[in-house]
């Protein structure tokens, strides 16, 4: 690709316990901060959804595939799987959640700020798990 930098992938994986991440060239305590902004999304969810939520993974991610981002908008999540309320049958593979650092981050340097986004983002991606399509989300102003 020309004029396009990419970054070599960078993971971590958030959950109310804990924050894993790997190394690579931006500072490891920045990406271990935004980890730990992920993982307070999760720990202030109302337990009766955290107890109702199977099988997903949720990691953070530097940025998103460049190929997956529609023209014009920013992808701060996304939500890969099959939403609880299509499951009929056990067991399914993991779904997915990511979290985007780098979009978010590059929204504002406030750690306030990008708290809210990554707690918005978190719950939006959340609702997709439990079967909210964007367009009700949108209705809900959780868009």
């Amino acid at each position: 690709m020309i004029g396009t930098t990419r970054w070599p992938a960078a993971r971590c994986r958030a959950s109310l316990w804990r924050s894993v991440c790997e190394s690579s060239p931006v500072s490891d305590v920045r990406r271990a901060r935004f980890a730990r902004l992920v993982s307070r999304a999760l720990a202030d969810l109302p337990q009766r959804y955290r107890e109702k939520m199977r099988n997903v993974e949720i990691v953070v991610e530097d940025a998103p595939d460049p190929e997956r981002v529609p023209e014009g908008t920013e992808l701060l999540g996304l939500y890969e799987g099959v939403p609880l309320t299509e499951r009929r049958e056990e067991p399914w593979l993991p779904d997915r959640i990511s979290i985007f650092r780098r979009p978010i981050e590059a929204m504002s340097s406030s750690p306030r700020v990008q708290a809210k986004i990554v707690r918005d983002t978190v719950i939006h991606e959340i609702a997709h798990h439990f079967g909210i399509s964007d367009e009700r989300l949108d209705e809900l102003g959780r868009g």
